[in-house]
């Protein structure tokens, strides 16, 4: 009873704001499809969708911005950022957006991209009180989502009995997905916010001893910035993001795509609210950043529970002692197993950043520290390729960082150290060669026991750890119609991996031609190749278990984009994969048409495509447009049709709804998924509903 008075708050308890105002149009899903045209299994793409969406509501003061923060963006290559630092200084501030037109190098694609990003409003020297302040923001909103899949999945059926008479695991709660967020901001001045989750399978229920308050997942921030010389002040849930993120790796971070040169460099952004709903990889606590000078500190305090699997283990003088085996960061209650982990531990954090910028803005250097420790001893359980991971109590990892900015290139780099000794290097450049040419390369080296719990570093793995590369981009743009982008990254694993139980190496390289005549039309052709080892079954000779051998796979995509009015809009596509084990080839193909309807207060969105795909590991990723703050990229397999359809709806000024229907058949099997998790029939579909009201 409790957990629903508390959403009846939430929903009617904050009437008193004004609505959201207008902002320009950007669409987020193009903006990051550019980013991410190479879709992998494990890329947070929930995470980097929120710090893209974080960088739209917080815009660059372009009067204010210094180099560092204009290539966090990702918008402006090496050479116009010069540009627009140098236009700057000998004219003064801008007086109006407009004013880009001017700075050279900047061509109309450009600036369209860039200005829903940026702003030239200032907060006023003498403003009203803080809490008056947010009484009148009128950027406040509150938003509700529900997702469903509408096939019964095994989970939710009643439970088998088995020979000795024990049911089987089922899920405890319904299928329905539950997502509410409040927020209200000001840029650069006050964040304050909550988001709360329920995943499909979890119980919505009140209770303190499972520490379940209704929502599974419960996430809070207050983060207040320019205050005093206090650069940020916050409290609850936050990220942060110094030097190339090997100690701190949150925000925007997006490593090898389409976007070949500017997207190797990593940012000091410093400390970001929270604000998704995964329940990993976040600060809980208070985090604060003061500026002195040309100086900046940084402290993070912070502890926070965590899900782990505990087991009992007896030590030297024969006394059972708890011990963590594993941590979980998918966030899923939904089973008795799954519940039994929620919470388990207590993860606290200590640690700090100083930072020192050059009053010509052109180079900066720090330093981070940061102490983890576990309330229980984390003991892996031992495996082959895991003897180096880490494991005990606390962990601490210190680095060094430095960017420097000479002309066009932009040098930076950051090392690294953990407890165990294991280091951790990245050192790279971006450069605007010419106006034609832009070229990024770095250079990292992980060793195999480097530990860092919160890092982000450009890597092949999804950790940087174990790991030694070499990575060339380029971008040549001969003139506004024709671009070409490419990079090619040279990789090795000195020591054993997850199902490769042996020293490996391989390669990646992608090409992408780009043809974009005019603003409203685009054609692309994208071809991209990996070459890493796997192991394979046994070769039948009684010494080897299994081979490791190389796995060859081989993307290619066609792409043609139409603006034809300005209601309509189509989007052609076609995927392709090849995959090469052992001499053996297989193939897989999608081909898919959208398009797009605006009319009055409506839009439409909607897509028919068809796949068929000879094993999973030709499995093809396709981007899809969905309801608002919801990134979707799903993987197909096998040979089947899949369609959606988007709607969004405005009603009134203050109010937003959005609904989709999706649905994928198959026809090359009867059931789909497996475990707990599989549909009796050969289709699956799954709706979105959402509601973003602005609050007053």
């Amino acid at each position: 009873m409790k957990s629903w008075f508390f959403i009846f708050f939430l929903l009617f308890g904050f009437t008193s704001w004004a609505q959201t105002p207008k902002k320009p149009a950007v669409d987020l899903e193009s903006f990051i499809e550019r980013l991410f045209p190479i879709q992998e299994e494990d890329i947070d793409y929930e995470a980097i969708y929120e710090q893209l969406f974080q960088l739209y509501q917080n815009p660059i003061n372009l009067n204010k911005a210094d180099l560092e923060v204009l290539q966090a963006s990702y918008l402006l290559t090496p050479n116009q950022i010069n540009q627009l630092v140098k236009y700057r200084y000998e004219f003064g501030d801008f007086l109006s957006l407009y004013e880009l037109q001017a700075i050279p190098d900047f061509d109309l694609t450009t600036i369209e991209n860039l200005i829903p990003f940026v702003t030239l409003d200032e907060i006023p020297n003498k403003p009203k009180p803080f809490l008056q302040r947010i009484k009148e923001e009128e950027n406040a909103y509150l938003l509700l989502r529900h997702k469903r899949t509408w096939e019964q999945r095994k989970g939710y059926t009643a439970p088998d009995t088995s020979s000795t008479g024990k049911l089987s695991t089922r899920y405890l709660g319904d299928p329905n997905e539950i997502y509410l967020r409040f927020r209200i901001q000001h840029s650069r001045d006050f964040s304050l916010g909550m988001t709360l989750e329920k995943d499909p399978g979890e119980q919505f229920i009140w209770d303190q001893k499972t520490k379940r308050y209704g929502f599974n997942f419960l996430s809070f921030h207050l983060t207040k910035y320019q205050l005093g010389n206090w650069k940020t002040i916050a409290l609850g849930d936050f990220q942060a993001s110094f030097g190339q993120g090997l100690v701190f790796g949150a925000g925007y971070t997006v490593g090898k795509g389409a976007e070949t040169v500017p997207t190797v460099r990593r940012s000091s952004i410093g400390i970001l609210p929270y604000t998704a709903a995964l329940e990993y990889g976040f600060f809980r606590g208070i985090g604060v950043t003061r500026k002195i000078r040309n100086w900046q500190v940084t402290l993070i305090g912070s502890r926070v529970p965590r899900d782990g699997r505990i087991s009992s283990s007896l030590d030297s003088l024969e006394s059972n002692q708890d011990i963590l085996t594993s941590i979980s960061q998918t966030g899923l209650h939904r089973t008795p197993s799954e519940l039994s982990t929620k919470g388990q531990l207590n993860e606290s954090n200590l640690g700090g950043n100083i930072q020192f910028s050059s009053p010509s803005g052109r180079w900066m250097a720090g330093a981070n520290f940061l102490h983890t420790s576990f309330s229980i001893p984390w003991v892996r359980t031992p495996s082959v390729y895991n003897q180096f991971e880490f494991s005990g109590k606390s962990n601490q990892v210190g680095s060094a960082y430095f960017n420097y900015n000479w002309k066009n290139f932009f040098f930076f780099g950051e090392s690294a150290i953990s407890a165990s000794k294991g280091t951790g290097t990245v050192l790279g450049l971006v450069s605007s060669l010419s106006k034609q040419v832009d070229f990024s390369m770095l250079w990292r080296n992980y060793s195999k026991d480097f530990h860092s719990f919160y890092s982000s570093g450009f890597a092949e793995n999804t950790r940087p750890i174990n790991e030694k590369g070499l990575y060339m981009g380029i971008q040549i743009k001969p003139n506004p119609t024709w671009k070409v982008n490419a990079y090619y990254d040279a990789f090795s694993f000195p020591w054993l991996k997850y199902r490769v139980y042996a020293p490996s190496k391989g390669f990646e390289w992608l090409g992408r031609l780009t043809y974009q005549p005019r603003r409203n039309f685009i054609a692309f052709v994208q071809l991209r190749q990996e070459e890493k080892a796997r192991n394979l079954s046994d070769s039948g000779e009684p010494q080897l278990t299994y081979q490791i051998l190389p796995i060859r796979k081989t993307n290619g995509l066609i792409s043609l984009e139409n603006q034809l009015t300005k209601q309509i809009f189509i989007r052609s596509r076609i995927l392709w994969s090849q995959v090469e084990i052992q001499n053996q080839k297989t193939s897989g193909i999608m081909i898919y048409q959208d398009v797009q309807v605006e009319k009055g207060k409506w839009r439409w969105t909607g897509r028919i495509g068809l796949f068929d795909s000879e094993t999973y590991d030709n499995r093809l990723y396709a981007f899809e447009n969905n309801v608002l703050w919801t990134f979707s990229i799903p993987a197909f397999s096998g040979r089947g049709i899949r369609y959606y359809l988007l709607a969004q709806r405005q009603i009134g000024n203050r109010m937003t709804v959005y609904f989709r229907f999706s649905r994928t058949s198959y026809t090359d099997r009867e059931t789909v998924s497996s475990g707990l998790q599989e549909i009796n029939v050969p289709h699956q579909s799954d709706t979105a509903f959402l509601i973003r009201y602005a609050l007053k």
